[in-house]
């Protein structure tokens, strides 16, 4: 295999987020650079959702086993701070994978989140805007508790962070 960034980055797609399994770690957007230098040492940078999130050190591990998997032996995985992640990081196949998942998929903002599009979010299953928040608080720090009103279905969503 050619060690080239998009190639990397096909292989990165097989490393999924602990707490979604049908997201991969690019889709989720928290591998934010592939570098290749010119002896073949690769280095790949992570940002995690949020500073203490708990499977940054498994999502680091996973990747590495990922990369010694496909023969990469020289590599360096860091895991950096400088721009915090933020939920329009999310690729359009990720939104798509949360929705089939029964995740509504954040929406997206403009430089300031407005708590209202916590309000209105549209349900997985039946595509209604007739919902209601039921608590900000999931069963982790990045979802949501909603009720559609239409289908009758509890719902988590992804929340714009």
């Amino acid at each position: 295999m050619e060690l080239t960034k998009e190639n990397i980055l096909t292989l990165l797609g097989e490393v999924k987020d602990p707490e979604i399994p049908v997201l991969s770690l690019v889709d989720l957007g928290v591998i934010t650079g592939v570098e290749i230098s010119e002896d073949d040492h690769v280095t790949v940078n992570m940002t995690p959702t949020f500073a203490g999130c708990p499977a940054m050190d498994y999502m680091k591990k996973d990747v590495e086993r990922t990369l010694e998997k496909h023969g990469i032996s020289k590599y360096t995985v860091n895991m950096t701070f400088d721009k915090p992640w933020d939920s329009n990081k999310l690729s359009e196949k990720g939104r798509q994978h949360l929705k089939e998942f029964g995740l509504a998929p954040p929406p997206k903002y403009d430089l300031i989140l407005d708590l209202d599009i916590l309000e209105h979010v549209k349900c997985p299953y039946c595509d209604s805007e007739n919902t209601d928040l039921r608590t900000p608080f999931g069963p982790t720090l990045c979802r949501s508790m909603h009720y559609c009103n239409d289908c009758k279905q509890m719902f988590e969503q992804f929340k714009p962070l």
